[in-house]
C-alpha cells in the first residue's frame, strides 16, 4: 500500500478490531459478574424467552407448594375437631352402655344424662372450629348434595325377606329360622329428633310392615308415618350425589326409609328385640333383627360449597374437599328444638346405643375423608418440590454461565483488547514515517 497521510487505513482497521474486542470483553465481564450466560434477549432471544417461561413456572410451582402446605394446615385443624368428636362419641357409647345396665338407679342415669348433655354441647363447639375465619365442619363446606332421607338396611335377614314377611317366618342370611313364636313379645324402639319412642306388643301373626303400624309415633300416630318399608332389593336408593347405593354383597336386603327427608326427618337409631313369654331374650333372633344400619345418611340440599385447594400451575388444577355437617343435630344426637338423646330409663339407654353407633360411623367417615386428603396433599407437596427442582435445573442449563468457560473467554478477550490497543499505537506511528520523505 502506498504511503498516505490523510487516510491511515491500518489505524482505522485496528480501531475497528479494538472496538470489537472491547465489546466482547464487556459481554464476557457481564457474564462473569452476573453468573448468567443470558442477561438480556440480545444475548439469546429464543433461550431468553424459554428461560423466562421456566422462571414463571418455577414461581408458580413454589406457590402451589405453599398452597398445599396451607391446605394441609387447614385439613389438620378440621381433623382435630372431628377427632375430638370421635373421642367424645366413643366415651358417650361407654356411658349409654353403662346406663343400659340395670345396676344403675334412675338417679345414676340422671347423672349420666348430664354428662351426655355436656358432651353433645361440646360436639357442637367442635363443629364450629375455624381456620382463617372459615368454618370447616358445620356443613357450610359440603359437596353439592340433594335432599336425602335416612335409609336403614338389614343385610343379616334372608334375601327373600319382604315387608309382608311374618315375624314368625323370618330367617337369617343363611336361610336358618330365627325361631320367633307368635306368643313372643317384640319391642321396637327408635330415635327421631332426639326423642326416643318404645313400643312392646305380642308377635302374633304380624309382618314387618304391620310392625311399623303398631309402633307408637309422637304418642298418637304410628311409625309407619315416619318410616316406609321397601321391598328387598340390592339397590337401597340414591345418595346425596345421585349415585345408586348397593348392598355390600350386591344381594337383596330389606330397607326402611324415613318418609320425611333431610335431617329434620332422620331416624338416628332403630332397634328390634324378641323375648319369649317367660321374658327370656332370643339372642339368635335379636342379633339379626337389631342389625339395621344406616346405608344412606339424611342430608339437606346443599350447593357445591366444597373447599378448593389450587395445587397446579394452570386453571382448574385443584383438589376439592367437601366436609359434611358434624353438628349434633346432623349426627342424630339432638333435635332441632334442642332436645338431646335421652338415657333416663333402661329402654331409652338401650335404644341410644344404636344412635351412638350411627353417629360414630358418620364421624369416622368424615375423619377418614380428611385423613385421605391430608395424605394426598403430602404426596402433592413432594411432587411439586421435585417438579420445581427439575424445572429450575432445566432453566439453569439454558440461562446460567459456565464460569470456567466464561473466564477463559474473558481472559482471551482481555488479552486481545490489550493487543489491539498496542497495535493501534503502532498504526498511528506509520503516518509519522512520511515526514522523513519531506525533509
Amino acid at each position: 500500500m502506498a504511503m498516505v497521510v490523510k487516510n491511515n487505513m491500518s489505524a482505522v482497521n485496528t480501531l475497528n478490531i479494538l472496538n470489537r474486542n472491547s465489546n466482547a470483553l464487556a459481554k464476557s465481564l457481564q457474564k462473569v459478574s452476573s453468573g448468567m450466560r443470558i442477561n438480556s434477549a440480545a444475548d439469546d432471544s429464543s433461550g431468553y424467552a424459554i428461560s423466562e417461561r421456566m422462571r414463571v413456572q418455577i414461581k408458580s410451582l413454589d406457590q402451589d407448594n405453599r398452597n398445599t402446605q396451607n391446605g394441609n394446615s387447614l385439613m389438620r385443624v378440621a381433623e382435630g375437631a372431628v377427632s375430638s368428636t370421635v373421642d367424645i362419641l366413643k366415651t358417650l357409647k361407654e356411658k349409654v352402655i353403662n346406663a343400659a345396665n340395670d345396676t344403675n338407679t334412675d338417679i345414676d342415669r340422671k347423672t349420666i344424662q348430664k354428662e351426655l348433655d355436656q358432651s353433645i354441647d361440646q360436639i357442637d363447639d367442635n363443629a364450629n372450629v375455624t381456620y382463617n375465619g372459615k368454618y370447616l365442619v358445620d356443613g357450610s363446606h359440603n359437596n353439592k348434595t340433594t335432599t336425602t332421607s335416612t335409609s336403614l338396611t338389614n343385610e343379616s335377614m334372608s334375601k327373600d325377606t319382604t315387608g309382608a314377611s311374618a315375624l314368625t317366618d323370618l330367617q337369617n342370611r343363611n336361610g336358618e329360622a330365627l325361631y320367633i313364636h307368635s306368643t313372643d313379645q317384640v319391642t321396637v324402639s327408635y330415635v327421631r329428633q332426639g326423642q326416643t319412642y318404645i313400643t312392646t306388643f305380642q308377635v302374633g301373626s304380624n309382618s314387618l310392615e304391620e310392625v311399623l303400624k303398631k309402633v307408637a309415633y309422637n304418642g298418637v300416630n304410628t311409625l309407619k308415618e315416619a318410616l316406609s318399608l321397601a321391598s328387598a332389593t340390592a339397590k337401597i336408593g340414591l345418595d346425596g350425589s345421585g349415585n345408586t347405593v348397593y348392598t355390600a354383597d350386591m344381594g337383596s336386603a330389606i330397607t326402611m326409609t324415613a318418609t320425611t327427608s333431610g335431617t329434620d326427618g332422620q331416624i338416628s337409631g332403630f332397634t328390634m328385640s324378641i323375648t319369649d313369654n317367660t321374658g327370656k331374650i332370643n339372642k339368635n333372633a335379636n342379633s339379626v333383627l337389631d342389625n339395621f344400619s344406616e346405608s344412606i345418611r339424611a342430608q339437606n340440599k346443599s350447593d357445591d360449597n366444597s373447599i378448593v385447594l389450587q395445587v397446579g400451575t394452570r386453571a382448574n388444577q385443584a383438589i376439592k374437599v367437601g366436609m359434611t355437617d358434624m353438628r349434633s343435630v346432623a349426627l342424630g344426637l339432638k333435635g332441632t328444638d334442642g332436645v338431646t338423646l335421652n338415657v333416663s330409663t333402661q329402654g331409652k339407654a338401650n335404644a341410644a346405643i344404636n344412635v351412638l353407633d350411627n353417629a360414630l360411623q358418620k364421624a369416622l367417615d368424615q375423619q377418614t375423608t380428611i385423613g385421605a386428603v391430608e395424605s394426598r396433599l403430602e404426596y402433592t407437596s413432594s411432587n411439586l418440590t421435585t417438579a420445581s427442582e427439575n424445572v429450575q435445573n432445566s432453566e439453569s442449563t439454558i440461562r446460567d454461565a459456565d464460569m470456567a468457560k466464561e473466564m477463559t473467554e474473558y481472559t482471551k478477550n482481555n488479552v486481545l483488547l490489550q493487543a489491539a490497543q498496542s497495535m493501534l499505537s503502532q498504526a498511528n506511528q506509520n503516518s509519522s514515517s512520511v515526514l522523513s520523505l519531506l525533509q
